[in-house]
């Protein structure tokens, strides 16, 4: 009941823009078709349908506003004009007073603006869903930008969630597919990253995490610039950060009058998120236009430039495994081994035959391999994928919703930056490389040597840790049986034993010939 008023909102709204328009031009059903004509306000719109669009999601808030960012990556999905005019949502939202925005930096910083810095610009450069920003410069020079959060954001923000709330409930209990889809723990998972969004302070310390990620120490500093934080002038409302300079990643001619190589652009975007998500497991997750520049300073010419940490995922190493090994069968085109994977980890039942998924998957991804992406929709190979796993009954799984948006944002950008980028030959090189340093010698040795001080400890202390454990009094019952079971499966045991002499022997080494070093 608390979101009912929040629902009836956004149908005013709706009905105000006419969008009951867009909706009636999809509906065949004919019942359904009159019952929506019956709602119609009759006179024909004055506005074009994206500009009617956009600013109806503006009015219904951040939720929505993010919603239609997602969706002008996909011009493969949506109309050209419709595209168009929600890209000037990625960074061209009405913003709020500017008298607003300078007493909440006073407020939570605690000192007048004049105090904080030597010059602070009223206008804002850019205004976003949740925060808009204004250029300023330090006292010593430095030249930075401010992020403010709009005011009553948190109230906004968690009326909605609440409805989303309800109607996950409702298609969890009504859908047929409610319960395998998810859809509470896709709205927590949601709300979580939604209000991480809002603290500021989260935000400059994940912009800070991806610095160190991409700085000149990991070797990657060629691929990504993210800003300094500049650590003194941010609180939980206020991120200010060093001002960066460059070109909208959306604008082509730009970029190619700078001197801008964009198919090699194009390759890199891929890179960098294939980086972010197998070898960091922490990537930034918001990456639509207006969040990604490219550097026009002839030191960095063609760097990407990331701005805007508010959204980031992450992932834990079976993720990181699963994924990774998905993604390489797909490329390879093992449809045996994606459907072996999913039935191992549990994301399908037990009982599904592997032969059955492994035709389904083949018959959804051989068509689109050895194309141009201008040729391939990834919205429609997600489309039959979700077809298929309805069939098999596969498991949504919330960590990586995230994860399946950003890669949608990616793809956007490529198709923009290059139809003819080939998606999965960019990809397939560098993820074979990341298997071979995982699992082959090289990861091998570097798991070694890692482990190698945590085995210097505790190797001389397992002979006495052995017989305390053997002198026991009540040891001699689990003894026997483990025993009677050494006897029923002899083979078995002497390999598990030669195996595990060699392990130990190895570790000693390594243990060893750390120490030495």
């Amino acid at each position: 009941m608390m979101s009912l008023p929040r629902l009836l909102r956004i149908i005013v709204v709706a009905l105000r823009y006419r969008l009951d328009e867009l909706v009636l031009s999809g509906i065949d059903h004919p019942v359904a078709y009159r019952l929506l004509w019956l709602v119609r306000l009759g006179s024909r719109p004055k506005m074009p349908r994206g500009q009617r669009l956009r600013l109806a999601l503006e009015t219904l808030g951040p939720i929505f506003v993010k919603f239609g960012q997602v969706l002008s990556t996909r011009r493969d999905l949506i109309p050209m004009d419709v595209a168009d005019e929600l890209a000037l949502l990625q960074d061209r939202v009405a913003p709020f007073a500017s008298d607003k925005a300078a007493a909440m930096i006073e407020l939570a910083l605690g000192a007048p603006i004049s105090t904080l810095f030597a010059t602070f610009e009223t206008d804002p450069v850019a205004s976003a869903s949740v925060a808009q920003v204004h250029f300023a410069v330090l006292h010593d020079g430095r030249h930075v930008a401010v992020k403010v959060l709009r005011p009553g954001m948190l109230e906004v923000i968690n009326q909605d969630l609440s409805l989303m709330r309800a109607l996950a409930g409702l298609i969890q209990r009504l859908v047929p597919d409610g319960r395998r889809l998810k859809p509470r723990e896709v709205v927590a998972e949601f709300d979580k990253h939604l209000h991480d969004e809002l603290d500021f302070l989260r935000e400059a310390a994940n912009c800070s995490q991806l610095r160190r990620n991409f700085g000149v120490e990991s070797g990657r500093g060629d691929l990504l610039w993210v800003p300094e934080v500049m650590w003194d002038y941010c609180a939980s409302t206020v991120f200010t950060m060093e001002r960066m300079y460059g070109i909208p990643v959306s604008q082509i001619d730009r970029l190619k009058q700078a001197g801008v190589d964009i198919p090699t652009l194009a390759r890199t975007g891929v890179e960098i998120f294939f980086t972010q998500v197998f070898d960091d497991g922490f990537f930034h997750a918001d990456m639509h236009p207006g969040n990604i520049y490219v550097s026009d300073r002839p030191a960095t010419l063609g760097r990407y430039i990331a701005l805007d940490f508010g959204i980031v995922g992450s992932l834990s190493e079976f993720d990181k495994n699963y994924l990774a090994q998905n993604f390489l069968a797909f490329f390879q085109r093992d449809y045996r081994r994606v459907a072996r994977l999913h039935i191992e980890s549990g994301w399908v039942p037990a009982s599904t035959r592997e032969e059955e998924l492994e035709g389904a998957v083949r018959a959804v991804c051989e068509p689109y391999f050895d194309r141009p992406l201008a040729e391939i929709s990834l919205g429609q190979v997600l489309l039959r994928l979700f077809q298929t796993s309805r069939r098999f009954n596969v498991e949504i799984q919330p960590q990586l919703v995230l994860l399946q948006k950003t890669l949608l944002n990616v793809e956007g950008l490529g198709r923009q930056l290059d139809p003819q980028l080939d998606l999965w030959k960019t990809a397939k090189p560098y993820l074979e490389r990341w298997m071979l340093e995982r699992v082959g010698l090289k990861g091998t040795r570097k798991k070694l040597v890692q482990e190698a001080g945590q085995w210097a400890q505790w190797l001389p202390e397992l002979p006495r840790l052995v017989h305390a454990q053997l002198s026991r009094a009540d040891v001699s019952a689990e003894v026997l049986h483990e025993l009677q079971q050494m006897r029923r499966a002899r083979e078995q045991s002497n390999r598990v034993l030669i195996a595990l002499t060699g392990v130990a022997a190895l570790s000693l080494a390594v243990a060893l010939w750390t120490l030495m070093r």
